[in-house]
């Protein structure tokens, strides 16, 4: 089966367009991958493999995601949603001005049917076991207000994306809440927890809390997006204090050199799985069309796994799954 193009936005993101560029090169050269750039005429030639759409304007990241996406309609993030929109993508992919992203990918690739409201999903590496695949933590920030109704589609989306990713049979599915026991949490945990209860469709396990985001108990962990927005980010932030404290300490005189030279190797390897460039970036769940959001500060490496998510998401048929699940 032939797989339509990428739509990168090489406009996008902190280290744009050096950065995005230079993924796209590694994508199309050393892994073959179909790509095509969305940006202003005079990168038209920089790489001669890979496709090419003008897009004149650039929305930057501090500016208001709606109101630039109606106003700046030849920006690359407009762009590339309206290749995907038009047939003329398989995917959109962005490091740019994230509600922006989300507000093309909606505005123009439009809402699956049904869907409620579309949710970002975001995988979460599992430390103490490298060997597991990632626990999917959703909705990471779309939604910082919802609904419980809302809340069991996040759930059945995410699943089908388990499946599909990763190549689960019946993905597990837990509920972020403040307690473990069935009766915890606030009015809206409360609801989702009796709702999922019920959905014969989900393979429930109940309420997980915060300490276990990182401990693969579940596939799937569903909660709002102020929540899960916050937790990300808190995870982000602990686990980049807690390496840089522990290779502060290293080599700080002979004994502690000489552990390192012992202890480095070993900890190469769970550095590389934590790194959220590893990842490929987080997907929007719930458009018409597949969209990856990769994080703002994506260099090359993050921008290659974003595509080859990308490529791998459409060869699946995410979006497909998902009208099927919802």
């Amino acid at each position: 089966m032939t797989i339509l193009p990428a739509a990168l936005d090489i406009m996008g993101g902190d280290k744009a367009p050096a950065e995005i560029l230079a993924g796209a090169k590694a994508a199309v050269e050393e892994r073959n991958l179909n790509v095509t750039l969305v940006g202003p005429e005079e990168y038209r030639t920089v790489l001669p493999k890979a496709g090419f759409l003008s897009a004149a304007e650039v929305i930057a990241m501090d500016e208001d995601p709606t109101k630039s996406v109606r106003t700046k309609r030849d920006s690359s993030i407009v762009v590339a949603a309206e290749a995907v929109r038009d047939k003329e993508a398989s995917a959109m992919v962005s490091a740019g001005n994230t509600g922006a992203v989300m507000a093309a990918a909606l505005l123009k690739m439009g809402r699956l049917p049904n869907v409620a409201r579309p949710c970002i999903a975001t995988p979460l590496t599992i430390p103490g076991d490298l060997a597991k695949n990632p626990t999917i933590m959703v909705d990471a920030g779309a939604n910082v207000e919802c609904q419980p109704a809302w809340l069991v589609q996040f759930a059945k989306m995410a699943s089908t994306y388990a499946k599909l990713r990763y190549g689960l049979s019946e993905p597990k599915v837990a509920l972020l809440s403040n307690g473990e026991e069935d009766a915890k949490g606030n009015p809206l945990t409360k609801e989702t927890h009796q709702l999922l209860r019920q959905d014969s469709t989900v393979n429930f396990i109940g309420n997980l809390e915060g300490r276990d985001l990182l401990l693969g108990k579940a596939d799937v962990i569903v909660t709002d997006g102020f929540t899960g927005n916050v937790a990300l980010k808190s995870l982000e932030g602990a686990l980049s204090i807690f390496m840089n404290v522990l290779f502060k300490v290293i080599g700080t005189d002979e004994a502690t050199k000489a552990a390192g030279n012992v202890l480095i190797p070993h900890l190469v390897p769970y550095a590389e799985a934590l790194d959220p460039e590893s990842t490929g970036g987080a997907m929007l769940l719930g458009v018409d069309g597949i969209c990856v959001i990769s994080h703002g500060s994506s260099s090359a490496k993050a921008i290659v796994n974003a595509l080859q998510l990308a490529q791998d998401m459409a060869a699946a048929d995410l979006v497909g799954g998902l009208k099927a699940a919802i």
